[in-house]
């Protein structure tokens, strides 16, 4: 925020108010006496000075000497010194604001520092007890009724809307100073929320990386010991594509690494491989029949383009379910359903055979992974065992969603 020098003016002499209260009132007070001691001595052409210097001096006195404890009692300071003005008008003092500037500074601080309710009350008073007072004086005959009355309710209407101008801009200054304070927390709480986030993304990243590679390279590794003997090209051929899945895995590992180390100052994305997508379904497909699990893909509907999120979502969940059937399930056979129906597509990935008795732990990340990732762009995510046997996992992805939580368009 750019401050004026007006501004920086004026809280510095607040800053220098607030350490050194004392020392101001008391220069503002002898300020104060010493204008109403020369407003006491002037009179309008032709008439004479009232020959009461000894008591207008004492009212002087105490007016001003009151205003000492005006911070602590601004009504007391009020009532005194409206007093003390009414007394020396009625002695014959001609009504100036030097002779009202006791009286005014009290109004001022009334307004400043009370509820409108009591500054009403108090400032009504004292304005009808000092016209009251000039009206009725003898040393103001030689002026209209209007200028007698006119000139105090003005001076004494200004320091009025001063302090209530001051106690508006205190109020504001205050509410400024709480709404930082509120945007601060709320941008560190912000902040903390982002981090959170983006940790739980890269878990899940790492997680479908990880568990999907390290899942299919020992399949592969199992069925080549199992056709070692017996079918030495096709072992040959899965040993080939059990390079190609760790070779995979480590290209993946290494981007999401390197996203890790990013620094934001490094140009261009070298190094890193577009985000994958449900283009990239069929090589998913021969990894794992490589491996030993057959999968059909069939699609309903005539296929839509994605968002860059959404394609990147519907493949993890695909890869994850069949992760999941390569683990778990008894039966080597998965189906996987693409069905674009309006503005949704639906994923439902099934086998039909029996999960293996480890596969009910429901110690793994794979399912919340899943549901995330859906969730994430406002589609749903299903999973559970079939009627008919087996497990069933259903998705349903909004094709452009309004606002996607992208993921980023680099392998991760």
């Amino acid at each position: 925020m750019i401050l004026t020098p007006e501004r920086r003016y004026a809280d510095r002499l607040g800053e220098f108010t607030g350490r050194h209260a004392f020392l101001v009132d008391l220069t503002t007070v002898l300020a104060l006496l010493g204008c109403a001691a020369f407003g006491g001595s002037l009179t309008l052409p032709g008439t004479d000075p009232p020959d009461r210097d000894e008591a207008a001096t004492v009212l002087m006195v105490v007016s001003c000497l009151t205003l000492l404890r005006h911070r602590a009692y601004p009504r007391t300071g009020v009532v005194v010194t409206t007093l003390c003005t009414v007394v020396g008008v009625t002695f014959g003092y001609l009504v100036t604001p030097l002779l009202l500037a006791p009286v005014m500074a009290a109004l001022y601080w009334l307004a400043a520092s009370t509820d409108p309710r009591t500054t009403r009350a108090y400032g009504v008073t004292t304005i009808v007890a000092v016209i009251v007072a000039a009206v009725f004086t003898d040393s103001m005959n030689h002026l209209s009724l209007l200028l007698r009355t006119i000139g105090p309710f003005f001076w004494l209407m200004l320091p009025l809307a001063a302090g209530r101008g001051t106690q508006v801009r205190r109020a504001y200054l205050a509410a400024v100073h709480a709404r930082a304070e509120h945007a601060e927390r709320t941008r560190e709480e912000e902040a903390r929320l982002r981090v959170t986030e983006e940790r739980v993304r890269i878990a899940r990243e790492l997680h479908d990386v990880v568990a999907h590679h390290m899942a299919l390279a020992n399949a592969q590794a199992g069925t080549a010991a199992h056709l070692a003997l017996t079918h030495p090209e096709q072992t040959r051929k899965i040993l080939t594509d059990l390079t190609g899945t760790t070779s995979s895995a480590l290209r993946e590992l290494k981007a999401a690494l390197g996203l890790l180390r990013d620094d934001g100052e490094t140009s261009g994305p070298a190094g890193l491989e577009p985000s994958p997508g449900l283009s990239r379904l069929p090589e998913l497909v021969s990894a794992y029949e490589s491996a030993g699990l057959r999968v059909t893909v069939t699609t309903d509907g005539e296929p839509q383009p994605l968002s860059p999120g959404v394609d990147l979502t519907a493949y993890r969940i695909v890869q994850e379910a069949l992760t999941n059937v390569s683990k778990h399930a008894a039966d080597d056979a998965a189906h996987v359903c693409l069905a674009y129906t309006g503005s949704r597509l639906l994923i439902t990935v099934t086998n039909e055979g029996a999960g293996k008795p480890e596969a009910g732990t429901g110690r793994g990340f794979g399912l919340v992974g899943m549901r995330e990732r859906a969730q994430s762009f406002g589609g749903e995510l299903c999973a559970g065992p079939r009627p008919q046997g087996g497990f069933e996992v259903t998705t349903a992805l909004p094709l452009s969603p309004a606002a996607p939580l992208v993921e980023g368009t680099t392998t991760a």
